[in-house]
Parts: C-alpha cells; sequence; structure tokens
C-alpha cells in the first residue's frame, strides 16, 4: 500500500509466496486478523443480486478509502439492502488466499500481491477494477549518519520484505545509481535489510538499521524517533503519482454479481471524493476506524503528516504498475509476466461517466 512489484523466478516466487509479505500498502502489523465487521442495513433496503459482498482491507492509512468508506456507512449506502462483511488483513498473500478462497469478493491491496495473485494463477483470479491512493512512501535516515543520497552507501537501510513494492523500488533507485546488490540476500554497496514495519522502530532506536525506504505510517513513526525524510518516493515519478493501493475483485465474483460490484466502485469514488473535500473529517474518521480495529489511534505527530503525503484517487494509474513490474524483473525478483488482462476497468468508467468524471486508462493491460 510502494513502487515496485514482486514475484521471482519460479523458484524464488515459491520463496516469496511462502513469505508473509507485507504489502506495499501496509503499515502496521504484519499478522491477518480475523476481526469481521458486519454491516447494519436499513431493513426496507432494497438487495442487489448478492445478500452480502464480503470486502476485505489493511487497517492502514493507505486503504483509507475503505476505511473511511465503511466507517462513514458511504460504501453501504450504494449497496442498499446487500449488507458488507468486512474482514481487515496485514499481509497481501493473506488478503489474495482469501480470495481464492471465496472468503471475501473485493479488497484494497497494493499492487505487489496484486500482480503475484494474478501471474501465479495464470491470469484466472481477480483484475484489478480501480485504484484507491498515490504515493505515502518515504525513505527517512538516521541524519546523524547520512546527510545526502550518496551517504547511503555502505549503510543498512531496511525495507518491508524481500521482494515487496518499497524493497523492489529500493532495489531499483540503488540500481540507477550505478551501485552493485544482490537481491535475495540484500548484501552489497547498500545493505538492504527486510524488516517487518511493526518493527521498523525499534530496530532504528537500537542502530540496527541506519534508515528505512518505508509506507506511512511507519515513515512518520521513524521521523518522532528523530528520523528525517531524505526523499519522497513521489518525487521519482511523472507528476508525482504512483499506484499504491488497488481494488480488486474476483472474476467469479465479478461475473455472477456485476451490480455489486458497481455498487462497491460507486461507493468508492463517492468516498474519496468525499476525503478530497473534507480532508480534516476524513482523517479524524480513518484514525477512528483504525482505534475500532487496533484498539489505538495515531498520535497526531504521525498521521498528520503520514496523511498528507497519500492522495486518494480512482485512477489505478497502470502505467506505474507496469513500470513496476519492470523494475522488478530488472532487480531479479519476477519472470517477465504477462499482465495482459489483469485490468477491468469497465465497470468503474461506467460510474465515473456517471458522476461527471473523466474515464481512466489501463495502460493496454484491461481485460478483452
Amino acid at each position: 500500500m510502494s513502487a515496485a512489484r514482486p514475484l521471482t523466478a519460479l523458484r524464488t516466487i515459491a520463496v516469496i509466496a511462502a513469505l508473509p509479505l507485507l504489502l506495499t500498502a501496509c503499515g502496521y502489523g504484519s499478522e491477518s486478523t480475523d476481526d469481521d465487521k458486519q454491516t447494519e442495513v436499513a431493513a426496507d433496503a432494497k438487495k442487489l443480486s448478492a445478500d452480502e459482498v464480503k470486502i476485505g482491507y489493511f487497517p492502514n492509512l493507505t486503504h483509507a478509502t475503505a476505511l473511511v468508506g465503511d466507517q462513514e456507512g458511504l460504501l453501504q449506502k450504494e449497496l442498499g439492502g446487500t449488507k458488507i462483511k468486512a474482514s481487515t488483513f496485514n499481509a497481501g498473500p493473506s488478503e489474495i488466499e482469501a480470495l481464492n478462497a471465496g472468503s471475501i469478493d473485493i479488497g484494497w491491496i497494493g499492487p505487489s500481491p496484486a500482480i503475484n495473485g494474478y501471474t501465479k494463477s495464470g491470469g484466472k483470479n481477480l483484475r484489478i477494477i480501480s485504484g484507491s491512493a498515490s504515493g505515502g512512501v518515504k525513505l527517512v535516515v538516521n541524519p546523524d549518519k547520512i546527510k545526502s543520497l550518496d551517504d547511503l552507501r555502505g549503510k543498512k537501510i531496511a525495507t518491508p520484505q524481500l521482494g515487496n513494492t518499497q524493497d523492489v523500488a529500493f532495489l531499483n533507485w540503488i540500481a540507477e545509481k550505478g551501485w552493485k546488490v544482490d537481491a535475495e540476500s540484500g548484501k552489497g554497496d547498500v545493505s538492504v535489510v527486510r524488516t517487518d514495519n511493526k518493527i521498523t522502530p525499534d530496530a532504528y532506536k537500537s542502530g540496527s538499521i541506519d534508515g528505512a525506504w518505508v509506507p506511512e505510517p511507519t515513515a512518520s513513526k521513524l521521523v518522532t524517533e528523530g528520523a528525517k525524510v531524505l526523499l519522497d518516493e513521489a518525487d521519482l515519478w511523472p507528476d508525482k503519482k504512483f499506484v499504491i493501493t488497488n481494488i480488486i475483485v474476483s472474476q467469479k465474483f465479478l461475473k455472477e454479481h456485476p451490480d455489486v460490484v458497481e455498487a462497491v466502485l460507486r461507493g468508492s469514488v463517492k468516498t474519496n471524493e468525499w476525503i478530497n473535500a473534507n480532508p480534516d473529517k476524513a482523517k479524524a474518521s480513518a484514525n477512528a476506524a483504525l482505534k475500532e480495529l487496533s484498539g489505538k489511534e495515531l498520535p497526531a505527530e504521525v498521521i498528520d503528516p503520514a496523511w498528507e503525503s497519500v492522495t486518494f484517487l480512482d485512477d489505478p494509474l497502470a502505467a506505474t504498475l507496469d513500470t513496476q513490474a519492470e523494475h522488478a524483473v530488472k532487480a531479479g525478483l519476477l519472470e517477465e509476466p504477462d499482465l495482459k488482462g489483469i485490468y477491468d476497468l469497465a465497470p468503474l468508467n461506467k460510474v465515473l461517466e456517471a458522476e461527471g468524471k473523466d474515464e481512466v486508462d489501463d495502460a493496454g493491460l484491461g481485460a478483452e
């Protein structure tokens, strides 16, 4: 929840699949949760073609569209009598497994597990049907040890996981500097230390890492521990935008319940519109949802800068996902993938047209 895609050569794919990929859009924790939330609906509300829709998302700011949309009832409003059953996840693979098993129908998820899940299934399990968020990834460092980007050479920099979105982004950045790092071991001109986001702040405090290339709110948590932001990944991308959170759907559910999928997308579009029109209220709503899910809210010194660095939008920024996949291939963490068909943006564009908004593009990766 993130600028580069994982997956590895078939041998490494198996290794990465076995790891609890703390995904691109993840900031807190690495264990999936089983907490389900059933949303109340009006007794006289009309059902769509399904009695319920099972959605999944992360208790994370980069998934604020789902957090706020569920918290404020904006998603349920569009679904009428079709109930939302929400489950939360803190690891991409567990959400993909849930989608494959039919435990969820629609999920907010980062680009890495979406690509991973799509390619591993031979293009048969999911489609990306919308974007949700961009940005929210920073390189933060110990200012006593690192004062410029060139100072990273010889230092220990954390990423969330081998092959995850931030890991591939950092490996690509290192390669563009002309430095060498073995992608799998993380050893080289820079030591890439794969560290669960949940424990990265403690690793920083102990001195076992000198910095981290991580998503929010981990980056802002590190800043409260004395770290400084050295680079915002958005500055590396055209228009300062890159996908960090997508919306995916199982192909089976999309085929059987297109009206439900369209209603969820309508709710997502309206939620993003509300978030952008009411940023302070939306931030408070997201924090209230996080408190409900995790038992604690984020302090102002963490949530304020973290929230500002995330952009909420409907465009999946498909070209950036394709570029991220290329970065993973260059790093040796992904065999050349066939991503044709990973997107089906027709339902989203139907919603956007009805709302008077511009259609979005699939960068040639749409389903036929």
